[in-house]
């Protein structure tokens, strides 16, 4: 049998079982959101014993030099013994600077951290409140603003949805972890054309990328695709229209599955992407929001010219429910 020891108590783990099961299973309270080694809310550090590679695939080099794995996907052989400690100091303090609608569906939250945070618009951040609950959002701030950014999708009886939604207020302290994501620009090659897509607050990403490709000086088209089921699903619809009107290079493309009107575009998000960019052979893409629409729209990008390596896809996974809370205590990753 695995054991596990966390602030000075053994715990043993059944056969087949993750770090992270075991722990919740006997009650230690760890952070953690997708439980499927993406959002990284669950990052723990081991202390002694040795560390299955399979937990630390997709983390930083830094934080692997440190111990750090994801505790979700880590599995320990029968008869080892780990000893953890969480991931306290990789958290920076921070706090609620406001609370804004941006939708029906959609809550902007603004945060103001005590220490700067090296990100890159498009990365996404764990937040993590006093008691420990993680929810992971990507940033459509841009690092210079000062303020972070994160697009919150209201989910009925969501846990860190619905508190932020009808709790929290301006000054509430949270913790912030990360940043992580490889979904953000890079400069160079400022003539090569950008096709960024996305449904929901998968928008929130691709705000910031747009941004951040415009100010960085990106001369060649850019393609912001924004899909929702109806025109309530859609927001940021003004901003997105100003700022291709001030960036030629820019179009903007609204569309929903049902309800379109003479500026937003209907049916499904593949097939205007299609007849709008049939051969995005050279092009950079990203894609973000609904995980089977990113897998669906990869897949067609792939086969329609487009290079894996220019292809960057950030996959909005739900959140799993505590043990004993209700099927719909979630707040949805991002």
């Amino acid at each position: 049998m695995a054991k596990v020891k966390h602030e000075s108590s053994w715990y043993p783990l059944e056969p087949g079982e993750s770090v992270l099961e075991g722990l919740l299973r006997q009650g230690v309270s760890v952070p953690n959101s997708c439980r499927a080694g993406a959002c990284q809310s669950c990052l723990m550090k081991a202390v002694g014993g040795a560390v299955p590679e399979a937990a630390r695939v997709g983390l930083k080099d830094t934080l692997v030099a440190q111990g750090y794995f994801l505790a979700c996907t880590c599995r320990l052989p029968e008869g080892t013994e780990l000893e953890v400690a969480g991931a306290e100091g990789l958290r920076v303090p921070a706090r609620i600077s406001a609370l804004s609608p941006l939708s029906r569906d959609v809550l902007k939250v603004s945060l103001v951290t005590d220490a700067p945070l090296d990100y890159r618009a498009g990365q996404y951040v764990s937040l993590v409140r006093e008691d420990g609950l993680a929810r992971s959002y990507s940033l459509a701030s841009l690092p210079r603003e000062g303020v972070l950014e994160l697009h919150v999708r209201l989910i009925t009886g969501g846990a860190m949805s619905g508190w932020l939604a009808s709790e929290a207020r301006p000054g509430a302290r949270v913790f912030l972890q990360g940043p992580a994501g490889s979904c953000f620009y890079v400069p160079g090659r400022p003539e090569q054309p950008l096709l960024l897509a996305g449904t929901g607050t998968g928008l929130a990403p691709l705000y910031g990328i747009v941004r951040d490709a415009l100010e960085a000086g990106h001369s060649g088209p850019i393609w912001l695709f924004h899909g929702a089921r109806t025109p309530a699903g859609l927001y940021l619809r003004e901003e997105l229209r100003g700022l291709a009107e001030r960036h030629p290079q820019l179009h903007y493309r609204p569309c929903v599955l049902e309800g379109g009107t003479r500026d937003i575009a209907e049916g499904p998000l593949d097939v205007l992407i299609r007849a709008e960019c049939p051969k995005p052979v050279g092009w950079r893409a990203w894609l973000c929001g609904d995980p089977q629409l990113v897998l669906s729209l990869r897949k067609k990008l792939f086969l329609s010219g487009l290079s894996l390596k220019d292809l960057h896809a950030d996959s909005f996974l739900p959140s799993v429910p505590q043990a004993g809370a209700s099927p719909t205590d979630t707040a949805g990753a991002r």
